[in-house]
């Protein structure tokens, strides 16, 4: 239930302060009892994923909505620590003051979040896999269920890979990224398959062309990958 809380808690603070949504969007941190705990906020998604050292601990996630009122819904799409959760919707209270975010726990604990990012940049949002090349052709690789998404704020990433309807969950990782001229770098501060990877940085050629993304480069196996993704219409 701690992750959970968590992240009902910070959706809860996005749904009610209003006008001030935009300036909430981005990347949050936290850091307790040497755990480091990043959040990543995007118009229509959410994720929060807890590490310490080189070992991945957990993530959830999920989309929302809000009406503008101090209602929000919410879709946890996915929960390494309580699968069950999954499909699960509700809010908690949360506070907002001084450029930073306040949440409980369960049992108690307030936790302090700072802003690592504002969430600006041409890559920001979420992203979902629709193209793979395989033998020289570009296949369609069709939304459903089994999914992977990637969120990105102003300076930081995280993939996912799931399926909603089963509450499968086949891997993260994540960590910082930098997207100039064309050049998509990312560090890998997490990964949950191979924690020998945290630490690498991985270069790829990227170009952005409304809502698809067109990406290409060498995996953290080595191996060439070519996709594409795209950015969910809102």
């Amino acid at each position: 239930m701690r992750t959970l809380c968590l992240l009902l808690s910070f959706l809860c603070a996005f749904a009610t302060i209003g006008k001030a949504q935009d300036n909430i969007r981005g990347a949050w941190k936290s850091a307790h009892g040497g755990v480091s705990s990043i959040l990543l906020i995007t118009p229509n998604y959410f994720s929060i994923t807890s590490y310490k050292d080189t070992s991945f601990i957990d993530t959830m996630g999920g989309t929302w909505k809000s009406d503008g009122s101090s209602d929000v819904a919410v879709k946890i799409e996915f929960n390494t620590e309580e699968r069950n959760q999954i499909g699960w919707q509700g809010s908690v209270p949360v506070s907002y003051a001084d450029g930073k975010l306040f949440t409980t726990q369960s049992g108690g604990q307030r936790v302090e979040w700072t802003r690592v990012d504002n969430g600006d940049g041409p890559l920001a949002g979420s992203w979902q896999i629709t193209g793979r090349e395989q033998d020289g052709k570009m296949n369609t690789i069709s939304p459903g269920a089994r999914k992977t998404v990637k969120i990105l704020t102003g300076t930081r990433f995280q993939w996912v890979a799931i399926n909603t309807d089963t509450g499968e969950f086949f891997g993260t990782g994540g960590g910082t990224y930098t997207f100039e001229n064309g050049v998509y770098t990312e560090k890998i501060d997490f990964f949950s398959r191979d924690n020998s990877r945290v630490g690498a940085s991985l270069t790829f050629k990227g170009k952005v062309d409304g809502n698809s993304w067109d990406h290409s480069g060498l995996s953290s196996k080595g191996e060439p990958i070519h996709e594409v993704w795209t950015k969910p219409s809102m």
